[in-house]
């Protein structure tokens, strides 16, 4: 499974502007509700439920927020940098900047892990995360994340 499976151009924010945790859970939603045609209320209350279980921060700026939702076929990725980095009750304690949303079908068990299992890899790669960071735009992340994916397979 690659990240290109998950995302596609159009789910990638370059610099997503919020201002706390529960903003930024909100915009995932609406921008998940975007991408998969479910309700943002829906997607919103999987996200959360799922944070009251122990923060998605991972370390290192890092977030996966993900959750399964009934009405998907498909697992849904969406990526986004944030315009300024914040508190996410991360493991390590420090703020959060780079965000992949991941929804799953709720029948998704194996393919949900690896995904997340997929995702992580390439965030927690140090070069990586040097150069999603430091990409200019939209389409610049897209080829990070995809490039990033095809070379980690290799």
């Amino acid at each position: 499974m690659e990240l290109g499976d998950l995302i596609g151009p159009d789910a990638v924010v370059p610099a997503l502007k919020v201002n706390g945790k529960k903003q930024l859970i909100q915009e995932l939603a609406a921008r998940g509700a975007k991408l998969t045609g479910l309700e943002e209320r829906d997607i919103f209350d999987v996200l959360l439920q799922r944070e009251r279980l122990g923060s998605t921060g991972l370390g290192q700026g890092i977030a996966i927020p993900h959750g399964k939702i009934a009405g998907l076929n498909h697992i849904v990725g969406l990526f986004a940098r944030l315009a300024t980095p914040l508190d996410f009750d991360a493991a390590d304690g420090e703020p959060v900047d780079l965000v992949f949303l991941l929804l799953a079908p709720e029948g998704a068990g194996a393919d949900h892990l690896k995904a997340l299992a997929r995702v992580s890899r390439v965030l927690r790669d140090n070069h990586s995360r040097e150069k999603l960071r430091g990409a200019k735009d939209q389409s610049a992340l897209y080829a990070i994340l995809t490039e990033e994916a095809a070379s980690n397979a290799a």
